[in-house]
């Protein structure tokens, strides 16, 4: 499954524009860690697209992604990706081995603090976030209570790159790059 292939099917199952635009966020971050790993981008970009695409249909750990997964199966996509997906999620019990299957859990948390920190400016823009915004918001537990931050730190370390110097500029730097399709 292409790219093209993959939004396709997203905009079949998502009609809350604002889960589009967070698969969006993380198939622009998976991108960045294609590129830092020399791995196939569009594979990259392909999970950070359906990684959440059933929700909306299976909205609970007891059938997300599971149940998704079926549903990519029947699309033809590859057990890679898939495998990834599912590792996306912890309560899936899906090792995280690969590259892929580590940046997909290090990014899917990170790119919802990094929204929420860019709808907190002035501006609502995220071109205005910077690092040490995201930091600073990162130790308010009470932000964005949502993300998961162990998750995000886990994430960082599995994938063997420092948080705050090269995973979270990173993925803002990704996300930064397509503001006007994040309406950001």
């Amino acid at each position: 499954m292409n790219r093209g292939q993959a939004l396709a099917l997203v905009r079949k199952y998502v009609k809350n524009e604002n889960l589009v635009k967070h698969m969006l966020a993380v198939e622009a971050a998976m991108a960045a860690y294609a590129k830092k790993f020399g791995e196939d981008e569009e594979k990259y970009r392909v999970v950070g697209l359906l990684h959440d695409f059933d929700w909306e249909i299976h909205p609970s750990i007891d059938e997300h992604p599971q149940k998704g997964s079926e549903i990519l199966r029947g699309e033809g996509v590859s057990e890679e990706v898939i495998r990834a997906i599912l590792a996306h999620a912890p309560h899936t019990g899906t090792s995280r081995d690969s590259n892929l299957e580590k940046a997909i859990y290090a990014c899917d948390e990170l790119t919802g603090l990094i929204t929420t920190t860019a709808l907190v400016r002035p501006s609502k823009k995220i071109a205005d976030v910077e690092v040490s915004s995201i930091k600073k918001k990162w130790k308010d537990k009470a932000f964005a209570a949502g993300v998961n931050r162990a998750e995000v730190e886990e994430g960082a370390r599995e994938l063997g790159v420092d948080l705050w110097t090269e995973h979270v500029p990173m993925v803002l730097k990704a996300m930064q790059e397509i503001a006007p399709d994040l309406g950001l």
